[in-house]
């Protein structure tokens, strides 16, 4: 049988030389024999299992569990895997939110280490479990060193304190128009709440880019979502939002926020006339329900104009007696005036 010495052994298998006499010396690897000089003989067997030892240290294993996979006949791999899995999966995810970090100081393009420290300082803040300190942080956003923005964005779709979030908006509406397109994202969340905080922050967003991704979520399966969206365009002047209003109306979500936009609608006298009809007909055709019809007539008390008040004069007379009392207050209240 033909052996051959270490050197030649460690060319083959890329293994050094070092690491061999290591092996031997943890019982891994036993050359086979010696010459006459004392130099290491390795045989066919031996540099196979030298491979084998190689091939379990590319899994992660360390030496012992690799010595004990090659020579304990009772021992499964199952269990070992597993916990390799575990263990790597722990790695990748700390490996992951270190590279996030880095990533966003990087973006924050700090002139010195002192400015490192800050954004570093920040970041933590921002991830805090006081919500004292996540707003303190969220307020202090751009003075001097600027969050990175995917960091105030992650912070606002995942806070749950409404001092914080207002805080996190806030920055966010002053920061660059890169958080638009990520929060526009966050309206395609599988997670209900975050799709509400991402068009929560959108509406506050100032621009025409921001209007437009509010328009888009007006057809958004999340009612909650379209209903943000509606709002937001509807104090913005935007007409097109009135269908969206009325549902919220009928619904009793967020019925007088609605109400109001179509108040700040009607402001345009054409505009206004035909939030008066839409009314008139959902109150005539679109429900029966007691509290839906009342909260259809005090819509109307915010929409100026003859349609809106004949409208009034009808349901005055209506009958179901709480929206005639309701409108007959309505009309007082406009003759008053």
């Amino acid at each position: 049988m033909r052996t051959v010495l270490i050197g030649e052994v460690s060319r083959r298998s890329g293994v050094s030389a070092r690491m061999l006499r290591h092996y031997e010396s943890l019982g891994l690897v036993r050359p086979s024999a010696r010459t006459g000089s004392g130099y290491r003989e390795y045989s066919a067997q031996d540099i196979r299992r030298i491979f084998h030892v190689e091939s379990l240290r590319t899994l992660g294993l360390s030496l012992h569990e690799i010595g004990r996979a090659l020579d304990d006949p009772g021992f499964t791999p199952s269990a070992l895997v597993g916990d390799l899995i575990r263990q790597t999966r722990e790695r990748i995810a700390a490996e992951t939110e270190l590279l996030t970090r880095l990533r966003r100081i990087h973006a924050a393009d700090p002139a010195d280490w002192e400015g490192v420290l800050q954004v570093v300082a920040l970041l933590h803040a921002l991830g805090s479990k006081s919500a004292d300190a996540r707003q303190r942080a969220a307020l202090s956003s751009g003075d001097e060193i600027p969050v990175p923005v995917e960091a105030l964005v992650e912070a606002a779709l995942s806070e749950t304190d409404p001092n914080v979030a207002g805080a996190l908006r806030w920055a966010l509406a002053r920061s660059e128009a890169g958080a638009l397109a990520l929060l526009a994202e966050g309206l395609g969340s599988p997670v209900a709440a975050v799709r509400e905080r991402a068009v929560q922050a959108l509406a506050e967003m100032p621009g025409d880019e921001a209007a437009a991704h509010l328009r888009d979520a007006l057809a958004n399966p999340d009612a909650v979502v379209r209903g943000y969206a509606a709002l937001a365009l509807g104090t913005r002047g935007e007409a097109d939002t009135v269908p969206a209003l009325i549902d919220m109306i009928v619904e009793g979500r967020n019925d007088i926020d609605a109400a109001d936009a179509l108040s700040v609608l009607a402001n345009d006298t054409g505009t206004a006339d035909r939030i008066a009809t839409r009314l008139v007909d959902r109150l005539a055709h679109g429900t029966s329900e007691e509290p839906a019809r009342g909260r259809l007539t005090q819509a109307l008390a915010g929409i100026p104009g003859t349609t809106a008040s004949r409208a009034l004069v009808e349901l005055s007379h209506d009958e179901n007696r709480a929206v005639a009392l309701t409108a007959a207050y309505l009309l007082q209240l406009r003759d008053a005036r």
